[in-house]
């Protein structure tokens, strides 16, 4: 059996290993049309932020050592150029320029994605980057040392653009990130982007949100980044970092087919539109599980499970199928950790799916043991069963594990009783005898049932102050640090010698700082003939970093201040 790879990485290098475990007698041809055909690409951002100091470490393969182990035929800077699938062919061209034709029993397709590209004036300037593979990541880092560049614009605030701010701050540059929606970090809703929104200025980030680039220009001191709002930002450098989309340049022009969400279209086994032949990783598309609908998931996680499917699938026969993935994602944005898997508010807005949020805030572990760091959650969830549609969590510790936990519920299919029946692992340094997953889930199980009546931060803006009555039920030192416009402070532990203070004409809306006081005021009211009372899901810390301003550059002197919330 003779199988022929289209591309190394994580889809790629991965059948390939897989194929030669499941047949030792199997030619295999693995065709790169690049230099490397297995590299850590996630961690090239660290590698430019002298996190990762030796390149080598980036090299998970070498051509010669991947020959070596798997006993594949590895043939990089090998560009593939047609695809003859009812002959069962391939022509290649070589570096130097000659061609020649490899015929196939089996055919796999990763070729991968490649970085968006605006079209407007300026993009093919010196100091213009983009950031996918190592060649990249050499230009980069050797242009910020020749040229001693002090100042990098980044344009696009996605994962990428958050890591890559990290780390150009690490080598000591100065950075400003613009961004066209209102929001960091796209996996995120609003509210928990806006965590990070401190966090970035707080580390001296400049942040254009809403805003566009319209033009890169060169002048003899560097590069001028033009905005739609007529602002112009002097830099020495800029990044792309708007996002990818799959490479589909072979796929197109052989007549595989292209699905509905731009992607290679493939079957269950990752068979395409061919039989004989496979496609995985960023080039395909594939059904969400929540939705049925086909997305591109570019992670590398899928890749490699939908890698081991097709090479199962290419030595055995159709025999394994792939379940498909719901998009779970992690990063780091200097001292936060912000996650998210499965459908955020946004994406069930779009399709028309009802859900409900609930927002929680705890601590990494138990808060009397040294060293608590806050855990802000958020969960979405259909408000009659309550199945787990999505998560988000952004914090210092123990993000990934939650996270986690998260996945691996919604790809099962549960709900947020699920969450309430967790037996996580507890002792003092690691979590809390009541985890702030199963308190999301207690928190959600009341919303459902009634039994907390809810209220989100937008409400709280736009609710006519005059119609009901605002109630702080925190004490009176943190009223005094600044409460809601309005606001009348009773302190819960005084709230029933206290409750004749309260008018009983008007609905109730409470809030405390983080959600729990306020829901135990909302209890007590209820049951004390007040008929209409809203606790604020998340409390006061959500509502501030929902509606706290961004600040730009060119105000911080005058104060002047811009809204910037959704």
């Amino acid at each position: 059996m003779k199988h022929i790879i289209i591309g190394g990485v994580a889809g790629g290098a991965t059948a390939a290993a897989r194929i030669r475990r499941n047949d030792e007698h199997a030619e295999i041809i693995m065709l790169e049309k690049n230099e490397y055909i297995s590299y850590a690409n996630c961690g090239l951002p660290y590698y430019i932020g002298d996190v990762i100091t030796e390149r080598n470490k980036l090299l998970l393969q070498t051509p010669d050592s991947f020959r070596k182990r798997y006993n594949v035929d590895v043939r990089p800077k090998n560009k593939v150029i047609g695809i003859d699938a009812e002959k069962k062919e391939v022509t290649i061209r070589k570096e130097d320029g000659s061609e020649y034709v490899e015929l196939f029993d089996k055919l796999l397709i990763s070729t991968g994605a490649k970085p968006i590209i605006p079209h407007f004036e300026g993009v093919g300037l010196p100091g213009v980057f983009t950031l996918r593979n190592v060649n990249d990541t050499d230009e980069i880092k050797n242009y910020i040392e020749t040229q001693q560049a002090k100042n990098v614009v980044i344009i696009g605030a996605g994962f990428i653009g958050l890591e890559m701010a990290e780390n150009f701050h690490n080598v000591g540059l100065h950075v400003s990130i613009v961004e066209k929606s209102k929001q960091v970090n796209h996996a995120l809703d609003f509210s928990m982007a806006s965590i990070l929104h401190e966090q970035l200025t707080e580390k001296g980030v400049d942040l254009f949100l809403d805003n566009e680039v319209l033009s890169i220009t060169k002048t003899p001191s560097g590069l001028h980044v033009n905005l739609k709002d007529e602002r112009t930002l002097a830099t020495d450098m800029v990044l792309f970092a708007i996002g990818v989309k799959p490479n589909m340049k072979l796929a197109e022009q052989f007549k595989i087919k292209i699905g509905e969400a731009g992607g290679i279209w493939v079957d269950a086994h990752m068979q395409t539109s061919f039989p004989d032949v496979y496609a995985v990783g960023d080039a395909v598309e594939f059904p969400h599980p929540l939705t049925g609908k086909p997305w591109l998931n570019y992670m590398a996680n899928p890749a490699n499970r939908q890698a081991i499917i097709a090479a199962d699938n290419m030595v055995y026969g159709n025999t394994v199928t792939y379940e498909g993935a719901i998009g779970t994602i992690i990063a780091k944005v200097f001292d936060r950790v912000s996650a998210a898997t499965g459908l955020n508010a946004k994406k069930l807005t779009q399709l028309g799916i009802p859900y409900r949020s609930a927002y929680t805030h705890g601590f990494s572990h138990s808060g009397y043991y040294p060293g608590a760091t806050p855990l802000s959650i958020k969960i979405i969830f259909d408000p009659k069963s309550g199945k787990l549609y999505g998560g988000q969590i952004v914090g210092m510790k123990g993000v990934d594990k939650r996270i986690d936990q998260l996945s691996l519920i919604i790809k099962m299919g549960g709900t947020i009783d699920d969450l309430t029946k967790l037996e996580q692992a507890y002792a003092p340094p690691f979590s809390s005898a009541k985890d702030p997953i199963a308190i999301a889930g207690y928190v959600a199980k009341n919303m459902i049932t009634g039994k907390m009546p809810t209220v989100y931060w937008h409400d709280m803006d736009q609710a006519n102050r005059n119609e009901i009555t605002l109630l702080d039920v925190r004490t009176p030192g943190e009223f005094e640090l600044g409460s809601m416009p309005g606001a009348m402070n009773i302190p819960l532990d005084q709230l029933r010698s206290r409750m004749g203070e309260i008018p009983k004409d008007k609905p109730i809306y409470v809030y405390c700082a983080s959600g729990m006081r306020g829901y135990l005021s909302q209890q007590i009211l209820l049951q004390n003939g007040f008929s209409i009372v809203y606790n604020l899901t998340g409390g006061d810390k959500t509502y501030k970093f929902a509606t706290q301003p961004v600040i730009l550059p060119d105000e911080k002197e005058s104060g002047e201040k811009r809204n910037g919330k959704c």
